[in-house]
């Protein structure tokens, strides 16, 4: 592997372009494939600084809530933590290594999808990846829009396994196309507000506090005591609570949100 692959993990593919993300992000794709993983929350173990920042870079830039783990350990930690959709991790990681991390996942019976971008590319090294219960294997370095396709294959593949349509009242969300609809009318809505809604209306018609909001919605690291959630839920009323229609989204004092048909 040359220098500059080993220091950088993703390329913009196309000709005679080798793209840092950190320096020079890529920008969110549009339509259909960038909102189909738009309310994914990714773990990611990427042992190198520099990769990792250009890994954190891309996965938000998709529109993925992304938090980090230093190695094999604190991943096992925050997968019993949280619900995550993906783990996006290096084989080699400090202390227990990415391939005794998922087995672990995996006798746990963690639902959990896991993906590997590593360093060690031989056939022998993919094919232990996958047997010992990776969904799918990646070397480094990888082509931007190729991590991004795989990481929305694995999850699509994931999907049918839950609800395609959620609905509460007259309202309703495609899981798939990220499309809501109220009393016949196509309601847009920002990646960020779409994962918002998805989250009250699983959980509806039950009340969710703010910081649970935040864990699922946004990520570790996101500051708890900014107004953001307040702002995101005032955004979906108005797109959601037109004049006419019974409200759905309520605001219960001291317990957070709800989203619940009168």
């Amino acid at each position: 592997m040359s220098e500059l692959q080993a220091t950088r993990i993703c390329y913009d593919d196309r000709p005679s372009a080798v793209v840092n993300p950190v320096s020079t992000p890529l920008p969110q794709r549009r339509g259909h494939a960038a909102a189909t993983q738009a309310s994914a929350r990714v773990l990611l173990a990427e042992p190198d600084a520099k990769v990792r920042g250009e890994l954190v870079d891309l996965l938000r830039g998709e529109g993925y809530s992304v938090d980090i783990a230093n190695d094999g350990d604190e991943v096992l930690w925050l997968a019993d933590m949280h619900p995550y959709d993906l783990i996006l991790m290096e084989v080699l990681l400090p202390g227990k290594d990415g391939m005794s991390v998922v087995r672990q996942l995996r006798r746990k019976n963690a639902g959990v999808s896991a993906v590997f971008l590593s360093e060690r590319r031989s056939v022998e090294d993919r094919v232990a990846g996958l047997d010992a219960g990776a969904d799918e294997y990646l070397v480094k370095p990888c082509a931007a829009s190729e991590l991004s396709a795989r990481l929305r294959a694995v999850l699509r593949r994931e999907r049918p396994r839950r609800a395609h349509v959620i609905r509460v009242g007259d309202l309703e969300l495609d899981l798939v196309s990220r499309c809501a609809m109220r009393a016949g009318k196509q309601i847009p809505l920002t990646n960020r507000e779409s994962a918002l809604l998805e989250f009250l209306m699983t959980n509806s018609p039950r009340p969710m506090s703010k910081a649970m909001i935040v864990e699922r919605v946004w990520d570790q690291y996101f500051d708890t005591q900014t107004n953001v959630v307040n702002v995101y839920v005032n955004y979906l009323r108005k797109k959601i609570d037109q004049p006419g229609l019974n409200p759905l989204i309520h605001t219960m004092r001291g317990a957070g949100f709800a989203l619940r048909a009168s």
